[in-house]
C-alpha cells in the first residue's frame, strides 16, 4: 500500500514547476501501478497548450474554471468543478484558465510519468522510455 499527502510531496521532488502550473506526482511509474496520478494547479489567466503524443491522460476538475479547446475540432468546452476530460486521441488542447482562482485537477497518466518529464516545445513529454 502507498500512502502520500499532498502537502508533504509539494515540499520535495515530487512537484514539478513551471511559470504556468504547478503539479505534484503524488504516484509515479517507479510505484508501478500502471498508471500516474498527480495534482497540478493552473495559475489563474495563464493559457496551456499541451499534445501528449506518447500518453493518455485523463483530467478531473476539484476547483477553479476555465475552458479547454480541441485543436482538431475547434471546439470548445467550459472547465469546472465535477467535470472531467479525457485525451483519447492524444488531442492537442488548449486550456485557458479563468482570472481570480488556478484551476486544481487531479490528473492520471498511461504510460506512467517517471517524475523527471518536462514538456517538450510542442507541448508533449518524452516517450516513457527516453524519459527513463
Amino acid at each position: 500500500m502507498i500512502i502520500r499527502e499532498l502537502e508533504e510531496a509539494r515540499k520535495g521532488e515530487r512537484l514539478v514547476k513551471s511559470k504556468n502550473w504547478d503539479s505534484t506526482r503524488l504516484l509515479l511509474a517507479g510505484d508501478d501501478m500502471g498508471f500516474s496520478f498527480h495534482i497540478t494547479r493552473m495559475f489563474a489567466g495563464s493559457v496551456n497548450t499541451f499534445e501528449y503524443k506518447h500518453h493518455f491522460e485523463s483530467v478531473y476538475v476539484i476547483s477553479g474554471e476555465g475552458t479547454i479547446e480541441d485543436h482538431a475540432t475547434g471546439e470548445v468546452h467550459t472547465l469546472r468543478p465535477g467535470v472531467m476530460y479525457g485525451l483519447n486521441k492524444h488531442d492537442r488542447h488548449t486550456v485557458r484558465t479563468a482570472e481570480g482562482a488556478d484551476l486544481v485537477v487531479a490528473c492520471c497518466f498511461n504510460p506512467p510519468v517517471t517524475g523527471t518529464e518536462v514538456h517538450r516545445e510542442d507541448g508533449s513529454y518524452a516517450p516513457m522510455k527516453e524519459a527513463v
